[in-house]
């Protein structure tokens, strides 16, 4: 027995298909694009991240002559930390505008 091609569904499924494709192209472009500025928690240093996660700038605001290299180094995984968090959120935060419009396949 022969089984019926639904040929709409089929053009749906492509349309879909290219639609998704689109948007995570859009959604790369934009997590690569989009930067999220901390500070560490005495405010002495920032960090500008990416949705990627990728750290694109380091700023010291006070001096470092009379830091204790200890107290330096805690503060900057502190501020790392924090970086790799704000990049998370903004990855999500950007998914849920890009893809929240999409409907479920349960939707259809």
């Amino acid at each position: 027995m022969a089984r019926e091609i639904d040929e709409a569904w089929i053009d749906e499924a492509i349309e879909r298909y290219r639609r998704v494709e689109d948007l995570h192209a859009g959604f790369e472009k934009a997590v690569a694009a989009h930067t999220v500025s901390v500070h560490s928690p005495d405010q002495s240093i920032e960090v500008v991240v990416t949705a990627a996660g990728d750290i694109v700038d380091v700023r010291i605001h006070d001096g470092l002559r009379h830091r204790e290299p200890s107290e330096f180094a805690r503060e900057m995984r502190a501020v790392v930390t924090s970086a790799a968090e704000a990049a998370r959120w903004a990855r999500e935060k950007l998914h849920g505008e890009v893809f929240g419009s999409l409907r479920t396949l349960e939707e259809h």
